[in-house]
Formats: C-alpha cells, structure tokens, sequence
C-alpha cells in the first residue's frame, strides 16, 4: 500500500469523524461545486451507515454544510442550519438504498433557482477522501484530489482532441483522463485530474469549443 501522512494522522478537520463529518463536507462541497449553479432547495438521500448512525457524527450538519461552500475545517459546520435558513434554501434528508456503492454514500439532488436539477451520487472512503460515482445517471469516477475537469460534450469524432489541444497550447498537462458515456453519439462526460490548475481564461475557451455542452472545474 501506498500510505501519505494523511492516511495516518487524517484531515484538519471539525470532528468528530474524517468519514462521516470532514469526508460529507468535502462530498457535498465537491457535489455543489460540479452542480454549478445557484440551488434554492437540496435532498440529502443517505445511504449504509451514513443513514444509520450519520446523526450522531453530525452528517447532516456537515452534507448541508457542505452544499453551502463551507469547508471541513470551518466551525460554521454546526450552524448550517441556520446558515441555510438564512440563504433561504430548503433541505430534506431520506435514507436510500444504492447498488454497488461504499456504506458511507450520498445521493444529493439540487434544485436550481430555474427549476432545473442536477443529482450527484458519491461516499466518503476513509481519512477525508471522497469519491464521486456517479453525475446526472452518468457512472464517473471524481476524487477530487488533483485540479479536476469535468466536461459534458457531444460524443463525436474530434471533440476530445480539441479539448487535449487547447491545455496543450496552455501548458496544462493531463495527469488521467477518464471517458464515460451512456450510448453511442450521445451525450459524452470526461473527467480529467490535471499537473496544474486551470485559469478561467482556459475554462472559458473550453466552454466555447463545438459540441461542448459545459464545463465544471475543481481546482
């Protein structure tokens, strides 16, 4: 095994849990994050031991919390309630049950302020870290520990090369570069973790690109 001092001593974090408070903090901020737009209500669907025992390590406080940009070493973890009361945003939490997922799993489903949703699927694996499994019905793998671009495009011929040209032409090297798709010649979603971080000038250029539906950034 490949061991970093953080797999040792965890995450500076508020407690009480690196799975279950710093690791659903950094889940829900990373989901918000790929969600990308202003939400007016979110549903926490909780599943294994995050719906079992995820009250008395303070779960639902640090999900919230982390929907509304708030990071895990952040002490306004526990006023989340009332952080979200006063933005004016609604939130309920149910216990799910998901097929082939770590116990520690969330599916979180926004409500955009123009009605539009975007559900995000993913589980706290141990020592802060976290996984995204799954955006919109799409299977993908996010962990969100390298500068991240997550770009939804039209499955045609050329369309990543063009994407691999202008990080090129900008000195941004791709590290691992992931492709999911659900048919052939439909929506395409790729997932690449970067060397460097990405300058909005480089997002926006992505974003012009043909056949490039939208791009999400985790820097």
């Amino acid at each position: 095994m490949n061991l970093s001092i953080f797999d040792v001593i965890g995450p500076i974090m508020i407690g009480p849990s690196s799975s279950h408070t710093a690791g659903a903090v950094k889940l829900a901020r990373v989901s918000a994050l790929i969600a990308g737009k202003p939400f007016k209500h979110v549903e926490f669907g909780l599943h294994g031991s995050f719906a079992k025992t995820g009250k008395g390590h303070g779960t639902h406080l640090a999900l919230l919390a982390g929907v509304l940009g708030i990071t895990e070493e952040d002490e306004r973890i526990k006023h989340s309630l009332d952080i979200a009361k006063a933005r004016g945003i609604t939130y309920t939490f149910r216990e799910v049950e998901l097929d082939d997922v770590h116990e520690n799993a969330a599916m979180i489903t926004f409500t955009h302020d123009d009605n539009t949703s975007t559900q995000i699927t993913g589980c706290s694996v141990g020592g802060g870290r976290i996984l995204i499994t799954n955006i919109n019905g799409v299977d993908v793998e996010v962990s969100a520990e390298q500068p991240t671009m997550i770009i939804q495009q039209l499955d045609k011929p050329g369309v990543i090369a063009r994407i691999s040209r202008v990080l090129a032409e900008n000195s941004i090297n791709i590290g691992l570069m992931r492709f999911s798709r659900v048919a052939k010649r439909d929506v395409a979603t790729s997932v690449l973790e970067t060397d460097q971080k990405i300058p909005p000038e480089v997002v926006q250029r992505l974003a012009t690109l043909d056949d490039v539906l939208l791009v999400r950034v985790i820097q």
